[in-house]
């Protein structure tokens, strides 16, 4: 994303970074129904990509925004299958809704439905309805129309860059892109101290490391076009004389895993999947980069300090509204993280703080990795009598943190 990187590195641009950022469950619907409530998925109800109907809409940061007097809109993904087999429908809190359904993933960029203020649309096959160019001018098309007398709030959600690696016709050849880096096969393949789940998977090989740099690249160029709808969008807030007054939160509900421990994919308690890119732009801050422990559940937190709006719910997360104005964040002892486990990825809990990932398997192991030093997270420091102090102290700290699931 160039022109969004230049904007983020540019001394004079507003955006602070937070390098340190994660998702406390590393899967898109339950990562998204925290990200609109500031609680955790236990407390959602939203554990898994089919249980997005479980989340209770009439409490939700639209409709605290909506109520403080803001014009809210949804362009793009809400939660997975929505409308769940039903007719389409406008949620709580929404002004303007324009959600697309994603029936699966043949869907996701081409011969997709929208529902269009609870009018069912559909875009076919051709190359002028790529559904991220589609999106990006409903998107704008908000921004153009929203009231100039009251604020207004627009939540942004293309599909993009989940998978198929589909990227737009004018961004299809990647041959002058650079290669993305990527870990090398020993470091794929390392799976010492990891749970069975893990070491399970085969070896990756050379043909696999190629794949996954061909897959990398793919994504990469998906996001050429989010790059251009975000430029869009922020030449038309300039062009309302609003980009002054107004605030704009950049991030993904999830990382992906490109073979780092043999793995694909995301629902992993390791950094390619819990690690998401997090910036936030404010007319009043001070470009740099903060390195405190953010997550996705201090953005309705954050947002609502910022709107001037009383949340609904107890929240999880913090505001990170001081950081944007160079003051140092609350002290937090760590962020909760957790996975309700499938057939596939059985369940995993644990918490991250400022210098660890602590992380208990459903299968009972353990597993704890030091930030500084072992990026890669390949040395498991749970087997080390050394660590036994820190150990414990985590553990307590994990169960301290861990949330009540809905009803317990």
């Amino acid at each position: 994303m160039p022109w969004l990187q230049a904007q983020i590195e540019d001394p004079a641009g507003h955006w602070i970074w937070f390098p340190n950022a994660i998702v406390s469950t590393p899967l898109c619907c339950p990562s998204r129904a925290t990200i609109l409530t500031g609680r955790y998925d236990t407390q959602t109800g939203v554990r898994n990509n089919v249980e997005g109907q479980l989340l209770d809409d009439s409490n939700t940061l639209p409709v605290w925004l909506q109520r403080g007097g803001y014009t809210t809109g949804l362009v793009g993904k809400y939660l997975n299958n929505y409308p769940w087999g039903g007719p389409s429908f406008v949620p709580p809190g929404w002004d303007r809704w324009f959600a697309k359904e994603n029936a699966d993933d043949s869907t996701a960029y081409y011969d997709y439905d929208v529902a269009d203020q609870g009018y069912v649309r559909h875009y076919g096959a051709a190359a002028d309805v790529y559904a991220t160019d589609v999106l990006g001018d409903a998107a704008n098309a908000f921004l153009e129309q929203a009231p100039s007398d009251r604020p207004w709030f627009l939540y942004f959600a293309p599909n993009a860059p989940h998978l198929p690696w589909i990227s737009a016709p004018r961004y299809a050849d990647v041959s002058s892109m650079q290669p993305p880096p990527m870990p090398s096969l020993a470091e794929m393949n390392d799976v010492a101290g990891k749970p069975a789940y893990v070491r399970v998977q085969p070896p990756r090989t050379q043909q696999d490391l190629e794949r996954y740099q061909h897959d990398d690249l793919g994504e990469r160029a998906m996001l050429r076009s989010v790059d251009d709808e975000l430029r869009l969008m922020l030449t038309t807030i300039a062009e309302r004389g609003e980009l002054g007054r107004t605030v704009i939160v950049f991030l993904t509900d999830n990382g992906y895993d490109f073979g780092l421990h043999r793995l694909e994919g995301k629902r992993y308690p390791y950094e390619p999947s819990l690690g998401v890119p997090f910036a936030i732009r404010a007319p009043w801050a001070t470009a740099g980069t903060d390195r405190s422990l953010v997550s996705n559940v201090d953005l309705a937190a954050t947002i609502a300090d910022l709107a001037g709006v009383a949340p609904g719910l107890p929240q999880e997360g913090i505001s990170l509204a001081p950081a944007l104005r160079g003051e140092p964040l609350a002290r937090r002892p760590g962020v909760w993280i957790d996975w309700a486990g499938d057939l596939t990825v059985p369940a995993w809990s644990g918490v991250r703080t400022s210098r660890y990932t602590y992380v208990r398997n459903e299968d009972g192991t353990e597993e704890l990795y030091r930030g500084a030093g072992d990026p890669l997270q390949l040395h498991n420091l749970a087997q080390e009598r050394a660590s036994a102090r820190v150990l414990d102290r985590l553990r307590a700290l994990a169960e301290s943190l861990a949330p009540a699931e809905v009803g317990g």
